[in-house]
C-alpha cells in the first residue's frame, strides 16, 4: 500500500513540481534567487539543525546519515507561505504554496544505505516597480520600470552512507541542477504609444556534492553526544543566455516587433556556485529528547551573477546561518496515550544572507516547532510545521518581508531486502 501512495505521489511531482511558482520576495531578484533546499521538514521544525539523525527518517541535509538507516523510508513535504512586504510607503500580502521534497531512502546492508530525490534547489519570483523622470525627449516625462522574475534551480540528487566504525559514519552526495529563469523589465514613458520589453532568459544545468562525517557516542548511562561536519565545494553552473527586445503597449501586450539580441561571449557563461561548510554538536537521550546547533558557513563572496544584472548596489558577501533546536518525546512506546507518543519540536536561526543593497545587510531570522504525529506502528508518521519569520529592513528604501510558513510532510516506513521466514 505505501508503495503505491509513493508512486502516485512520484507521478504528481513529476507533472507539477518543477514548474512552481514558490516565492515572492524581492530579495530573489538577486543572485540565483530564494534558497529552497533546506532539509526535511522535521528538521526544519527544529531550526534547520542538521546534526540529529536517527535510524527511521531521512535527512537530506547529511548524507553521511543513510548509513544509520534500518527501515526504508518515504518522504514527501509540502509548504505554504503567507508573506507581507513592507517598505516606508506601502505594504502588500501575497501567498504561495509549492512541493519541498520528494525522496526515498532504504540500507542496502548493515551500516550502509542509499537514498535519492528531488527538490527545489532556488526560487526566483518579484514583480517591482521604480518611477523616474524621462529627459530623453527634450521635456520632463514620467517614466515607469516594471521589473518580472520567475523560474529557479531545481535538483537530483542521489546520496550514499556508511557506517565506518561504531558511532562514525561518512557520506557523500551528488546533485544534479537544472532550471530556467525569466527576468524581464518593462519600460514605459508617459506620452509615448509604445514601451519596451527587455526579456532576459537564462537556462542552468550543472553538477555538485556534498560529503559528511558525522559522530555519536554514549555519555554515562543514558545521555548520547552527536556531532558531523558537512562541505560542499565551490562549483560551477553553466548558463546558456538570450535577450530579446521587444514592443509593448501601455495596457501590456506586445506589439509587432520584437528583435533577439546576439550575445557573443555572453551568450554562453559559467557561474560559481560558492562553498558551504557546517559544523554541528548536541547531545539527548535515545527516543526521547534532543538539542543541538549547526553553525554554517557560506563562501558567497565568491558567487558570479548571471548576466542579467541591473542593480549596481547589490554586494554579495560571506554568509554565516546559526540554528538551534531539539526534540522531546514524552514516552514513545506508550500504549495507553497517544500524545504521548507525539514528537514535539522547536528551534530557532538567525541568517547572515550575505546580500548586501545599498550598504544594507538582508539579514534573516525564524522561529520554528511542530509536531510528529504517529500514524503506524512501524514508526510512520505525519509531520507538521509551523515558522515564523522576517527577513530584509525598511531602512534604505529596502523591503521587509515578514512571513508564515505551515509545512506538511509524510514520512512512510517499509522493508527491503527481508528473507521471509515463511512462505
Amino acid at each position: 500500500m505505501i508503495k503505491r501512495i509513493v508512486l502516485a505521489l512520484a507521478i504528481a511531482i513529476s507533472s507539477t513540481g518543477i514548474a512552481q511558482e514558490t516565492t515572492v520576495s524581492p530579495y530573489s531578484f538577486n543572485g540565483l534567487g530564494e534558497l529552497r533546499l533546506r532539509g526535511t521538514h522535521e528538521n526544519r521544525s527544529m531550526g534547520e539543525i542538521s546534526v540529529y539523525s536517527d535510524s527511521i527518517h531521512l535527512n537530506l541535509q547529511d548524507p553521511s546519515a543513510y548509513g544509520g538507516l534500518k527501515l526504508t523510508n518515504y518522504s514527501l513535504g509540502v509548504n505554504y507561505t503567507g508573506t507581507r512586504l513592507e517598505s516606508n510607503e506601502a505594504s502588500v500580502d501575497d501567498q504561495t504554496a509549492s512541493i519541498d521534497y520528494l525522496a526515498i531512502a532504504f540500507p542496502v546492508s548493515k551500516g550502509v544505505g542509499v537514498g535519492f530525490g528531488l527538490s527545489p534547489r532556488t526560487a526566483v519570483g518579484y514583480r517591482l516597480q521604480t518611477g523616474s523622470t524621462n529627459t530623453d525627449f527634450g521635456e520632463e516625462r514620467e517614466q515607469l520600470d516594471t521589473y518580472l522574475g520567475e523560474g529557479g534551480l531545481n535538483k537530483i540528487f542521489l546520496s550514499t552512507g556508511f557506517a565506518i566504525v561504531k558511532g562514525l559514519k561518512f557520506g557523500l552526495s551528488g546533485g544534479y541542477s537544472f532550471g530556467s529563469v525569466e527576468n524581464t523589465n518593462v519600460r514605459l514613458i508617459e506620452g509615448i504609444e509604445f514601451g519596451t520589453q527587455d526579456l532576459y532568459e537564462s537556462n542552468l544545468y550543472g553538477f555538485d556534492f556534498t560529503a559528511a562525517l558525522s559522530y555519536q557516542r554514549p555519555v554515562g548511562n543514558k545521555l548520547f553526544l552527536a556531532s558531523n561536519v558537512i562541505y560542499t565545494p565551490e562549483s560551477n553552473l553553466t548558463s546558456e543566455n538570450s535577450q530579446t527586445i521587444s514592443r509593448v503597449q501601455n495596457l501590456g501586450s506586445v506589439g509587432d516587433f520584437s528583435q533577439e539580441i546576439d550575445l557573443g561571449a555572453r551568450a554562453e557563461t559559467e557561474l560559481t556556485i560558492p562553498s558551504s561548510l557546517s559544523f554541528g554538536l548536541g547531545v539527548g537521550q535515545e527516543k526521547k529528547w534532543f538539542m543541538g546547533a549547526n553553525y554554517t558557513m557560506d563562501e558567497n563572496s565568491n558567487f558570479t551573477d548571471r548576466f542579467f544584472n541591473v542593480n549596481d548596489n547589490v554586494i554579495f558577501e560571506d554568509a554565516t546561518k546559526v540554528s538551534l533546536g531539539g526534540f522531546y518525546i514524552p514516552k514513545y512506546d506508550s500504549f495507553t496515550s497517544y500524545w504521548s507518543r507525539v514528537v514535539y519540536r522547536l528551534g530557532l536561526r538567525y541568517e547572515e544572507t550575505g546580500l548586501n543593497i545599498n550598504g544594507s545587510d538582508v539579514n534573516d531570522f525564524g522561529i520554528s516547532f511542530g509536531i510528529g504525529l504517529p500514524i503506524t506502528r512501524n514508526f510512520s508518521n505525519v509531520n507538521l510545521g509551523f515558522e515564523l519569520g522576517r527577513r530584509g529592513t525598511k531602512n534604505v528604501g529596502l523591503i521587509q518581508e515578514d512571513y508564515f510558513n505551515i509545512r506538511l510532510s509524510v514520512s512512510l516506513n517499509d522493508r527491503w531486502f527481508q528473507k521471509r521466514k515463511y512462505n
